[in-house]
């Protein structure tokens, strides 16, 4: 089977459950942009040199992965997704983020005081971090550009989980930034 389909040729693309929607439609979007964020994080988890940011991304992207299932989920098929593919953003997945943020900033990476300046520092894997974190604010809008339409995204923890997620990637540029003998540790 090869990747190339020619079903997009016209300007559409599938969802799941056989959906088509044309590829400038708000949702695909908005799969697209949490999409271009896991790809954002491959970077960051090759550079990574930080024991967080190695435990943290990996399984960051899986869960973006569960994310863009419940955005390819077209309206009203929400238990057969449930059904069929049974994991989903959840409190427990925004508990484990908000873990991070208090873990990384009691062990020091929230020694800047406003404007981060990226890649100030010299430091690749921190100015992959900055990146994945603005692709994530990215994402975030636009799932919160759906609310109040018909393709609103019901799961209120994905939008937590977007704006969380950017928060943890804020502190990890600042952590990957740390001198090489601290991110080793």
């Amino acid at each position: 089977m090869s990747i190339t389909t020619r079903k997009g040729d016209q300007g559409q693309t599938d969802l799941l459950f056989g959906c088509r929607l044309a590829k400038s439609h708000p949702r695909v979007h908005a799969l697209g942009a949490v999409d271009e964020l896991n790809a954002a994080l491959g970077p960051l988890r090759v550079a990574a040199s930080s024991a967080e940011a190695k435990q943290i991304v990996p399984q960051a992207q899986r869960w973006l992965i569960t994310l863009m299932g419940e955005l390819a989920t077209p309206p009203g098929n929400e238990k057969r997704h449930a059904d069929t593919l049974s994991e989903r953003i959840t409190g427990q997945n925004v508990s484990w983020l908000d873990e991070w943020v208090a873990r990384l900033e009691a062990e020091g990476a929230l020694k800047i005081q406003g404007w981060a300046l990226p890649g100030e520092a010299g430091v690749m894997s921190g100015a992959y971090a900055d990146l994945a974190r603005v692709a994530c604010r990215r994402a975030e809008r636009a799932v919160i550009d759906l609310q109040g339409t018909p393709d609103e995204v019901p799961n209120v923890e994905v939008v937590r989980f977007l704006n969380r997620f950017s928060d943890v990637l804020w502190l990890l540029a600042r952590r990957e930034e740390q001198a090489p003998e601290k991110a080793d540790r």
